[in-house]
């Protein structure tokens, strides 16, 4: 990795079209990576996303809830629902007062499962800057937001 130009062999109107298209051209680069590392356990990364949204939630929460907190915003997260839900990973329960209302909750096999993952090659690449750098880019990317 390097100059992103070099990397695409192209050129730019002016620096903020290249920063928009570095911003895309990096975040696919990582969903690559992640897949990539995910692929042993036989999981995407959005389905690594729910696991750990409901790992933190500690306890049962609604699908919409989970659609509402999922970094990569995904129409068919539904049905990724439904994979780890046959894969043994999760399990549903429908709200006794509203059936409409399914409730989500990660089980001691998906828990076990993210233990198992070690994120921590994948971690080599977002640790190449420091604190500092990755302060002033959370809060550039919060500003484009």
């Amino acid at each position: 990795m390097g100059d992103f130009s070099k990397e695409i062999n192209s050129t730019f109107p002016n620096e903020n079209v290249k920063a928009l298209l570095n911003i895309k051209y990096t975040a696919n680069f990582l969903d690559t990576l992640g897949n990539t590392f995910l692929k042993p356990y036989n999981i995407s990364e959005q389905q690594y996303n729910i696991l750990r949204i409901l790992r933190g939630a500690k306890e049962a929460i609604t699908v919409s809830t989970v659609k509402e907190r999922m970094i990569q915003k995904s129409p068919n997260s539904t049905r990724l629902m439904d994979k780890l839900c046959d894969k043994g990973f999760i399990e549903r329960v429908r709200c006794e007062n509203d059936r409409r209302v399914v409730y989500v909750q990660i089980n001691e096999k998906g828990l076990a499962l993210l233990n198992e993952i070690n994120m921590d090659e994948f971690n080599k690449y977002i640790n190449k800057i420091s604190e500092k750098e990755a302060k002033q880019l959370n809060e550039l990317l919060d500003k484009i937001r």
